[in-house]
């Protein structure tokens, strides 16, 4: 045992409140050595980014069970609690909380759940709040396994029943953390009891399966640092730091959908031999079948970027594909797997990037199979102009963005409203349609109720790549169960404000994040 652990008073509340902040592991040796003592250890664990009444009678209730009491905060990165969200970041929440006098110790969670820090402190008791105390209630899934944890060192769990608040519903209702017409939205999805039927509306998908047809891409990030002008020729010489391979395109796209419905399969085209199956795979979340499809000659299509160190800013971009029309018994078998796997879908995803997978024969193929069918067609520097949603006569949902939709209705000027209602729903078959934007939201139709729209739910982007993917792959199954579209709308923004959030493909869109998000923003 460390020094740090016997030489900590077993009374540390007149320290400094920066004297009383320590790691997880010392948070550990400090309770070992209270334990060894015969003295009891109290741990409560959460956000507790306001500090209220509520969160005092709580910690007040671990004194009340325990000679030593810890208080843990989720890191800011594992924060899923909307946009703007925390808004005091991990060093002032841990201050605050160290500074109260009945906390003795404060620790920081590094990680995305609390069970490394019950395993390494080993609380006798672990307080949690009475909105935990039934299993079903608890959104995150993760009570049971923290009980597991307590339980397994010895501990017990104790659920505090006194007076209780929100903190995001008292950041929702006190600080303005959104923009006017945001906070005017959420408040009108919260008066029609939003919240209770986006969450039901998650939950009528968990059943389901889904297939996702397109293509496979190896995205690659070329991490690098910007040496300069060079001085003989006009380009920017940089300086290579590190690289990340993900899988992307299709693949990332089923792991989205895969942690909210039962079961998911991808059927792809690969190239002959360069990426091997076991690369992709392993990328895959385990309730995924990956249906492949080689064709010998060609090469996956893979997409480098170089990207500066710090702000990510993309600096090129290098493209290794080959989309020229595949050879007939190709094409032939492509449609014959296809036809096969789709038809006993729930739902058919189609992730069109235009790099050569998806033929005319392909789209009739889906069509004629497909139970429900979404798609979205993309338009990328590798098929710009080329690769229109105006391809697929019929689909039961579309997703694209609005430069997308503005080419495929060949106006480059009107309002998103114009270009939904008055061309794309008129050239293609489909009653139900979103248009991503950006920055401005996303415009959701319905051929019964007409064009919405749902402001955007974060500025804060640190990439965009794949974030049109999540909103997909995550709404489809939706659209599929009936949900309103305006509701689809709501939780497709708030996968895509998580996803641009995340570098490449590092980490997909999940459920339980998710549904803490809308929680949170309808609080």
């Amino acid at each position: 045992m460390s020094n740090l652990a016997t030489s900590q008073s077993p009374s540390p509340g007149h320290l400094p409140a920066h004297e009383k902040i320590k790691t997880i592991e010392e948070l550990g040796e400090i309770a070992r050595s209270a334990q060894a003592q015969g003295r009891t250890v109290a741990l409560c664990h959460g956000v507790f980014d306001l500090v209220h009444l509520g969160h005092i009678r709580h910690i007040q209730a671990a004194r009340n069970e325990g000679d030593i009491v810890m208080v843990t905060i989720t890191a800011d990165r594992y924060v899923n609690k909307g946009p703007g969200r925390p808004i005091f970041p991990e060093n002032m929440r841990a201050e605050m909380l160290a500074s109260l006098a009945s906390v003795d110790w404060v620790g920081i969670n590094r990680t995305s759940s609390a069970e490394p820090i019950l395993d390494t402190v080993r609380p006798d008791i672990y307080v949690k709040g009475s909105d935990y105390e039934n299993p079903e209630d608890d959104v995150t899934g993760k009570i049971r396994t923290e009980r597991d944890a307590v339980e397994r060192h010895g501990g017990r769990i104790v659920f505090t029943r006194d007076v209780t608040f929100s903190s995001s519903s008292l950041v929702n209702r006190y600080f303005d953390i959104y923009d006017p017409p945001l906070r005017d939205y959420l408040q009108q999805v919260r008066e029609g009891g939003g919240a209770d039927r986006l969450l039901k509306l998650i939950d009528s998908v968990k059943d389901m399966h889904v297939v996702l047809v397109g293509d496979t891409i190896i995205d690659e990030y070329q991490y690098v640092s910007a040496l300069g002008k060079s001085s003989k020729e006009n380009i920017v010489a940089t300086l290579f730091k590190n690289r990340e391979q993900f899988s992307g395109g299709v693949i990332a796209a089923a792991n989205h959908v895969a942690s909210f419905c039962k079961s998911v399969e991808i059927v792809t085209t690969l190239g002959g031999d360069d990426f091997p199956k076991e690369f992709i795979r392993a990328h895959l979340r385990p309730n995924i079948t990956l249906t492949p499809i080689r064709i010998e000659g060609r090469p996956t299509t893979r997409k480098l970027r170089f990207v500066e160190l710090g702000y990510l800013h993309k600096l090129f971009e290098v493209y290794t594909m080959n989309d020229t029309p595949l050879e007939e018994a190709e094409r032939a078998e492509i449609d014959r797997v296809t036809a096969e796997r789709v038809r006993n879908a729930d739902v058919v995803i189609v992730t069109d990037f235009g790099h050569g997978m998806i033929a005319s024969s392909t789209i009739d193929t889906l069509i004629a199979n497909s139970k429900f069918l979404a798609v979205n067609a993309q338009s990328n520097s590798g098929n710009h102009g080329y690769n229109l949603i105006t391809k697929y006569p019929r689909a039961d949902y579309i997703c694209i963005d609005a430069p997308e939709a503005r080419l495929a209705a060949t106006d480059k000027f009107s309002d998103i409203a114009s270009v939904i209602e008055e061309s794309l729903h008129s050239k293609i078959d489909c009653d139900n349609i979103i248009i991503t934007h950006g920055s401005f939201g996303c415009y959701p139709f319905s051929a019964k109720t007409g064009v919405a729209r749902v402001p955007a739910f974060t500025k804060t982007v640190i990439d965009t790549v794949g974030a049109g993917d999540a909103f997909l792959t995550i709404t489809a199954p939706l659209v599929a169960a009936g949900g309103n579209i305006q509701d689809v709308a709501f939780i497709g923004n708030a996968a895509g404000a998580i996803k641009v959030g995340i570098v490449g493909h590092r980490n997909s869109v999940e459920k339980v994040p998710l549904v803490k998000f809308v929680t949170a923003l309808l609080k």
